[in-house]
């Protein structure tokens, strides 16, 4: 590894042992108490998925390469075919993006969506009453539209405020192949261009969740032999999108200081009126496998001004003493110092900003180009246009986390990873790049007879025999994994390849 390699590598590894110091709120809106983020890996935050923030990306626009993408995803585990009240943003929350541009810890831009609620017919129970082939047909009978603004601000107090846009169209959920019979045309008719730097463009909507691993992880490791690794958990589920792609020059301080921070809040709207942050993200996985339990909610109601105080978190994390408890892995030497100084900072000649102050944000450094071939890995396989400088759809970032945590900046190389290496769908090449959501009709098909003994009356359900063989394959890859390997190593593979067993 070069040493800008092995630096990165670290900030990924701090990424996940460092207990998200990512900047909760304004002053002028500071949060009260807040309580979650990601995929339901805070208690009070899993019984509020409208409000609960999965993901955030950002990334140098592959096909514009003068303008940064980011998105924000909420409301994850979303079944497709989960009607007749299918998914929607929350209409009173205050969904923001926070972008510091000097390093300061602090933001310096927030864009702004907040969402509004349509129905045209109340006497019926169907979301749409007919096809729709248009997001202003009369046969959507529930629609979205939000307005978006900007807020610049100086010591988290708004000093100025814009509006980019207003009633904007909100992409509807994927009912079915009957009821939305070209939903890209729907998409297509969501993304809109908005006033803000003479070149900027939104998407409000639904979207295939982009994040792919195995969360088979919380069951003891994998199933504690790994008969449980290999499988895509949120294959077929779908979430709420927010996605901004910006002339980069109106994100960053100056060409000389190209390095951004970005991370999202949530706030929700009490009955007095009052604005209460109820979720916080910027890195992924960093509350659902640093923070614990007793401590996830207070994470999210903190400033990153007073990050500190999960530092223990970060110096002596949990999950490498859990691998070295499964999996007989030595854990690497506590304390993990190297990642408080890369994680909290960024990396020297990469993605730290001059003057910096230490804060988790999702860093990204906008002057790096694009790369044409991105690699899963990003930064660990050299390609430094990837996480955790910033984070692309396609980067794997369970793997690297794995990878750093374990000690591959500390020299001690390893190939550690959960055997999902992409996402089951394939993203766009243009904004917002999202793949497009599942629908019913994408369900597990329903068989010919089986069809026709329902139409009969019949109870008969049928099932996907290519479904079950893969979970019969994945099983059997798993235990074949077991028995080549042995109990007391995690799953090896190849960064150059798609992963293969190897004997040692």
């Amino acid at each position: 590894m070069t040493a800008i390699t092995k630096s990165l590598a670290t900030l990924v590894s701090c990424a996940l042992a460092a207990g998200g110091l990512t900047a909760a709120g304004v002053a002028v809106l500071q949060p009260g108490t807040a309580q979650a983020s990601s995929h339901r890996e805070a208690p009070l935050i899993s019984g509020q998925p409208q409000y609960d923030a999965t993901d955030v990306y950002a990334f140098v626009s592959p096909d514009k390469p003068d303008t940064t993408t980011m998105v924000v995803n909420v409301l994850p585990f979303q079944d497709p075919a989960g009607g007749p009240n299918f998914y929607k943003f929350a209409h009173d929350a205050r969904y923001d993006l926070h972008v510091d541009n000097d390093g300061d810890g602090q933001g310096d831009l927030l864009f702004r969506w907040t969402f509004k609620d349509h129905l045209k017919n109340g006497d019926t129970f169907l979301y749409n009453t007919g096809p729709v082939n248009s997001i202003e047909d009369a046969t959507l009978n529930f629609t979205q539209t939000y307005d978006l603004e900007v807020i610049k601000l100086k010591h988290q107090k708004a000093v100025a405020r814009a509006k980019l846009g207003s009633d904007l169209p909100v992409a509807p959920s994927n009912v079915g192949k009957a009821s939305m019979p070209d939903y890209s045309k729907l998409r297509d008719q969501s993304v809109q261009k908005i006033g803000y730097s003479g070149g900027s463009t939104a998407f409000a909507g639904q979207a295939d969740d982009p994040f792919f691993l195995d969360l088979r992880v919380f069951d003891l490791l994998y199933g504690g032999d790994m008969s449980e690794v290999g499988n895509d958990t949120l294959k077929g589920y779908n979430v709420q999108s927010m996605a901004l792609q910006v002339p980069t020059s109106a994100l960053t301080e100056s060409k000389d200081q190209p390095v951004i921070g970005v991370w999202a809040t949530t706030h929700r709207q009490t009955a007095d009126g009052d604005w209460t942050q109820v979720s916080r993200l910027g890195s992924p996985l960093v509350n659902e496998v640093v923070i614990p339990r007793k401590d996830k909610d207070k994470f999210n109601a903190s400033s990153p001004w007073d990050d500190g105080q999960f530092l223990k978190f970060v110096q002596d994390p949990e999950l490498p003493k859990l691998v070295e408890q499964i999996y007989k892995i030595k854990a690497p030497d506590t304390p993990r110092d190297d990642l408080v100084q890369a994680f909290l900072t960024g990396v020297p000649k990469l993605n730290q900003p001059p003057n910096v102050r230490p804060a988790e944000e999702l860093r990204l450094n906008t002057s790096i180009e694009p790369n044409g071939s991105p690699k899963r890995l990003g930064v660990l396989d050299g390609d430094n246009a990837g996480f955790p400088n910033g984070r692309r759809l396609s980067d794997d970032v369970l793997d690297i986390a794995l990878q750093a945590m374990e000690g591959e900046l500390l020299g001690k190389k390893n190939d550690l990873g959960d055997a999902v290496d992409e996402n089951d769908q394939k993203f766009g090449g243009s904004f917002p790049y999202l793949a497009l959501p599942s629908s019913g009709s994408d369900a597990k098909a329903v068989s010919k007879s089986a069809g026709q003994s329902l139409l009969n009356g019949g109870s008969g359900v049928g099932s996907s025999s290519d479904d079950n063989m893969l979970l019969a394959g994945s099983a059997a890859a798993g235990g074949g994994a077991v028995l080549l390997l042995g109990l007391g190593f995690l799953w090896m593979r190849s960064r150059r390849r798609a992963p293969r067993v190897r004997r040692h």
